[in-house]
């Protein structure tokens, strides 16, 4: 992938997105989409992800975080643009993968 195209960004999911299979939901998805990156619970309740890759992946990866798996119900989805430093703070820099709760 030609470095203009990459995109990093962070997305928020607010919701009953704990204990409902989300992060692997995520997970699965991002590994589908061949983007890089990490997924964690936070304490507040919410999830968050990072994720690095095409812009088209990025939109679908926040297609399938709005409606999340069977079991969640998504009240809220915000995406900001992130950088390399946040790709990095759990790790993220090759593969997609489940970080720990923060």
């Amino acid at each position: 992938m030609e470095s203009a195209e990459r995109r990093i960004v962070r997305i928020r999911v607010e919701g009953r997105v704990q204990g409902v299979g989300f992060r692997a939901f995520v997970t699965r998805a991002a590994a589908r989409l061949r983007l890089i990156g990490w997924v964690r619970n936070r304490f507040d309740g919410a999830v968050e992800i990072v994720a690095a890759g095409p812009s088209e992946a990025i939109e679908e990866l926040e297609r399938e975080a709005k409606r999340g798996p069977a079991a969640a119900r998504v009240d809220a989805c915000r995406l900001e643009e992130a950088d390399e430093q946040d790709l990095q703070e759990a790790g993220g820099i090759a593969g997609f993968f489940e970080a720990p709760t923060l």
